[in-house]
């Protein structure tokens, strides 16, 4: 069970970085911050990227600390 568990947060931990990377935008802006002062608002795939960000974000505390209660 604790194999199982430790590829579903390697598989879900993997997502998580691609969703974030793909979220970047801009050359210079993104990863490393950049200081916009606008206000935008989301829509259509940013939007499905930022919640599956929250998602992936939830699950992968769930399955630690359901990893964590098993050892």
């Amino acid at each position: 069970m604790e194999t199982i568990l430790n590829f579903i947060q390697i598989i879900i931990s993997v997502t998580l970085v691609l969703v974030i990377l793909f979220q970047v935008r801009d050359l210079g802006s993104g990863l490393f911050g950049s200081a916009n002062s606008t206000f935008r608002v989301r829509r259509g795939v940013e939007l499905v990227l930022f919640r599956s960000t929250i998602a992936l974000v939830l699950i992968f505390i769930v399955v630690s600390i359901i990893r964590v209660r098993l050892i």
